[in-house]
């Protein structure tokens, strides 16, 4: 009798099929804590409460929240189940073993990321996603959909579609076709700042089909790495101040031969693999060009 919210995301997995296919691929064992976000009315919970220690479910509405309740009440998988109330995103997350979620796919993009600098580490997360999202995370460099999003997560974790879901699977139906993924963060990660690692990646993928000798010549782009450049100077005593910088000093130049030296001045950012942009930042590192 609920009224789902199709603007908050709000698409009830039906099929039985899928519920248990998904609880397969994610290979839950008994001792794990399990994070759920988006429960709706519990048809993936229930099943997951079934084979695991404890399910914690993260709902924002207050109705389906009480459809949850009713529907464990009375049962021996009442005391299995704890419901967070509010926005996920805004909330630090408890600690799991993995996570199975239906996601509202609006907010997609963020959850992952929050997942992936989450600590301590979980196992593995299965997560529904809008189909060409889903398609963002795992493509390679050279195909249509590699973008920013796809470098950024495979940075930090391995990522496998594992099954197309049809609208239908869903009650109301969504306007589009949606995938299961599997994100394993990779533990130990990268021993890189990611926060300057996304500096580099964001101004790179801007026009991902430029070169990156165009795409650092925007003004705005100069104008944030000259400021960091001094700072950097300012702090590890290169010069004892701003005003020993020489006057006809030009960051531009800088960076243009930075990319020269390195090899990737006529490179695009579509093309472009992790090492790639790896090596690249260690080049623009060791000149004192920084981006966060």
């Amino acid at each position: 009798g609920i009224l789902f919210n199709t603007g908050a995301g709000q698409h009830i997995l039906k099929n039985p099929l899928v519920v248990n296919s998904i609880i397969e691929k994610a290979a839950l064992r008994r001792t794990d804590v399990v994070l759920e976000v988006g429960p709706g009315t519990g048809n993936l919970t229930v099943k997951m409460l079934e084979k695991v220690k404890k399910v914690i479910a993260c709902e924002i509405d207050p109705r389906l929240v009480g459809e949850l309740q009713k529907r464990v009440q009375g049962t021996c998988l009442a005391n299995k189940l704890e419901i967070k109330v509010g926005d996920v995103l805004k909330a630090d997350l408890p600690f799991f073993d993995a996570c199975v979620a239906n996601l509202p796919y609006q907010i997609s993009s963020p959850f992952v990321f929050k997942l992936l600098l989450h600590r301590p580490f979980f196992r593995c997360a299965i997560l529904m996603f809008q189909r060409e999202f889903a398609l963002r995370l795992v493509a390679k460099p050279g195909t249509k959909l590699y973008c920013r999003l796809s470098i950024n997560t495979q940075l930090l974790a391995r990522v496998d579609h594992l099954m197309k879901v049809g609208k239908n699977n869903f009650r109301p139906p969504p306007k589009v076709e949606s995938s299961v993924v599997r994100i394993e963060p990779k533990n130990p990660p990268p021993p890189i700042n990611f926060q300057e690692w996304d500096g580099l990646v964001r101004i790179a993928f801007v026009r991902k089909n430029k070169t990156l000798s165009a795409a650092f010549k925007s003004s705005a782009v100069e104008q944030l790495l000259d400021h960091n450049y001094r700072i950097h100077c300012s702090l590890h005593n290169t010069v004892s101040s701003f005003l020993e910088i020489p006057e006809n000093f030009k960051i531009a130049e800088k960076i243009q031969t930075v990319l020269k030296n390195t090899g990737y001045s006529e490179k695009r950012a579509r093309s472009m693999d992790i090492d790639d942009f790896i090596r690249l930042l260690h080049g623009f590192n060791s000149e004192g060009i920084h981006f966060s």
